[in-house]
């Protein structure tokens, strides 16, 4: 899946957020069986975050509400259709005394798209220790994205420039500038601020899907950053091929979260790349490593 999310048309910050709770919210069509919706409007290939998202809430819809993710790990293995829903098949793999696990099979034109498998606990007192959040500068003194992409749609490719230009339910702030249409090479490291753009509600379960969400974004591009390439003026081939995901803390995700991505090896047409979620407050409250494909094209 690409790094990179379909956007809904221009809207007011709560309808853009209101649409992406309806995108995650899965409907249920028989015992542990659901319809993912599809993007509106959307063109191409699905958003890997959509897939992970729609299969979290799924396998939660099956679990006890007492018990709350801790990680997940997924595989795409298709791209997605976006003119069609995706169907969710959940096995209930495990149920013990303080842990459930479940594993979810995502389907499209009968073929599995993705297979995840997530496990939650019910919250319990541990030993308690952390990664320090690194010194960054606090969001308000940052430009909006949106801002930086308007100032340089002019020279995106048309094909590409209403898709770059169209609002996402996300304010995002970058610390570390893109390497957009510059072809300038880059250290492997992001910092990224975002949260939602409007209020999500007390649904902490939404809260963590629209993370899983947002998490496959930014990410991959952080292997491609040394090199000096970018999707939109280089004939490269980007896809994810293994997501995992594990959360550590209460989120909001309608509150300033920081983003920390690395890239420690790129090779053999594969790019890895982690990244840590900070709150603003410090807390690291989530950790992400992917696995994707970062190939030039063959000149036809």
């Amino acid at each position: 899946m690409n790094d990179q999310a379909p956007i809904a048309a221009a809207r007011t910050p709560d309808q853009l957020v209101d649409d992406l709770r309806q995108l995650l919210a899965v409907e249920q069509i028989d015992v542990d069986l659901y319809r993912g919706a599809r993007q509106p409007g959307g063109v191409g290939r699905v958003y890997g975050g959509q897939v992970i998202a729609q299969a979290l809430v799924a396998a939660g819809l099956s679990t006890p509400a007492e018990r709350i993710v801790h990680s997940l790990h997924a595989y795409f293995m298709r791209p997605g259709d976006e003119e069609v829903p995706i169907i969710y098949r959940v096995a209930r793999d495990h149920d013990g005394g303080s842990f459930s696990t479940r594993r979810v099979i995502a389907f499209q034109h009968g073929k599995p798209i993705l297979t995840m498998t997530s496990s939650f606990q019910t919250l319990e007192a541990g030993l308690s220790h952390q990664s320090e959040m690194p010194d960054t500068p606090a969001p308000e003194t940052l430009v909006d994205e949106a801002d930086q992409r308007r100032a340089v749609a002019a020279q995106v490719p048309e094909r590409f420039r209403e898709w770059f230009l169209r609002p996402r339910a996300f304010e995002v702030r970058l610390v570390d500038l893109p390497p957009w249409l510059s072809g300038a090479a880059a250290a492997p490291t992001q910092r990224i601020w975002f949260r939602a753009v409007a209020p999500v509600g007390d649904d902490a379960r939404m809260h963590r899907a629209m993370l899983g969400y947002l998490s496959d974004m930014y990410l991959l591009g952080t292997s491609t950053r040394p090199h000096g390439v970018n999707w939109m003026v280089d004939a490269m081939q980007t896809a994810s091929l293994d997501h995992s995901m594990w959360l550590h803390d209460d989120i909001r995700i309608d509150d300033w979260l920081l983003y920390v991505t690395d890239s420690p090896w790129a090779g053999r047409g594969r790019g890895f790349a982690r990244g840590e979620i900070f709150s603003r407050d410090g807390r690291l409250v989530a950790s992400v490593a992917q696995e994707g494909l970062i190939r030039r094209r063959n000149p036809r």
